[in-house]
């Protein structure tokens, strides 16, 4: 028999909470529970609700538990609670949606409660969904690599980086094997400016490690090299939020953490059952992160030396998005035929 719907008074709002005792984590047993992934949204709300705060945020839903359908889901429902409210987003079709703007611990609980695992907010803070406020830096480990070797090159090699550039980085696990770095910008440049910021900063740490990273779209090239993902600075593409769970076993975090931290971390040692105490136990790593946004200029400067000094353009973007402006042929390397290709990299007939 499925446990009887219960009100839980998240802070003033009354949000409904049904079947609690569903298995979501299984290998956790009752600390894998719907109403357990629920307990732990409430406890880390303040400072996840900080950050997501005006956020257009897409939900990752496992209805029936990490084992079943997953569902992402990108718009708010027609008919949904009074109490969430909704922001307007653009997407690389020029298709529009209202998604899920994040303005108290009722909407984290009400997306739990519709088998929310983890919540992906954009770089952007309604009302200007245009403009950026946050450069995202994902450090992706590929095939032979791992969390070790994306932490090495967070530490080692992107901090010192940042620092040269007077940027302040803040590093979060991802909640698997990598590392994800966020940096507060000013909303002053578009989703191509910041993703070509993106691009040049990634570039600068692999010629600091080109036995260690690389930032070719294409698998084929990447070899046992940690993948910086600069797409994930293009429009409508997400991350998984500061605090969220993940589809693990575990029911690991994504946990934010000092450069120290960092250091020495193992990211399954931090789940929805240990972060809540360990959140509490110290100071937040994260508390300055609104206390300065940065101009990108020094960042478009890079862009700028790579083109005219170095030759490198624009870098491919995914699939589903239209052809862009100066983008480089989207054909996999081992597949490109050279006599169908001028010098400039344009198709010829």
């Amino acid at each position: 028999m499925p446990s009887p719907a219960t009100e839980l008074d998240v802070d003033g709002v009354m949000v409904r909470l049904t079947n609690s005792d569903k298995p979501y984590f299984p290998k956790l047993g009752a600390a894998g529970t719907k109403g357990k992934l629920v307990e732990y949204y409430r406890a880390v709300a303040e400072p996840m609700v900080a950050l997501l705060r005006d956020r257009p945020t897409h939900l990752q839903r496992f209805p029936d538990g990490i084992g079943g359908e997953e569902i992402y889901q990108k718009r708010l429902p027609v008919k949904r609670p009074d109490y969430l409210e909704a922001c307007t987003v653009t997407f690389p079709s020029g298709r529009t949606a209202d998604a899920l703007k994040v303005t108290h611990p009722a909407a984290i609980v009400w997306a739990a409660q519709m088998g929310t695992v983890t919540l992906h907010p954009w770089q952007v803070r309604c009302p200007d969904t245009e403009h950026p406020d946050e450069l995202r830096i994902d450090l992706d480990p590929q095939p032979g690599t791992g969390f070790v070797e994306a932490r090495e090159i967070a530490v080692d090699v992107l901090k010192p980086l940042l620092d040269e550039l007077g940027l302040a980085g803040y590093p979060k696990t991802s909640g698997g094997r990598g590392v994800h770095v966020f940096i507060r910008i000013k909303p002053d440049w578009d989703f191509i400016e910041v993703r070509r910021a993106g691009i040049a900063l990634a570039r600068e740490v692999e010629r600091r490690a080109p036995d260690a990273v690389t930032t070719s779209w294409w698998k084929e090239e990447r070899g046992q090299r940690l993948f910086i993902d600069y797409n994930q600075n293009a429009r409508d593409r997400t991350f998984a939020s500061a605090y969220s769970a993940r589809r693990t076993e575990l029911a690991t975090v994504s946990t934010p953490l000092s450069w120290d931290e960092l250091a020495d971390a193992d990211p399954d040692d931090y789940t929805i059952v240990t972060v809540p105490d360990f959140v509490a136990g110290r100071p937040n790593p994260w508390a300055a992160i609104e206390d300065v946004a940065h101009s990108i200029d020094p960042l478009l400067d890079m862009v700028k030396a790579d083109e005219e000094e170095r030759g490198l353009g624009d870098l491919p973007y995914p699939p589903s998005y239209p052809k862009m402006p100066g983008e480089p042929p989207r054909v996999q390397p081992s597949k490109k035929v050279d006599a169908h290709w001028d010098a400039d990299g344009n198709a010829v007939k």
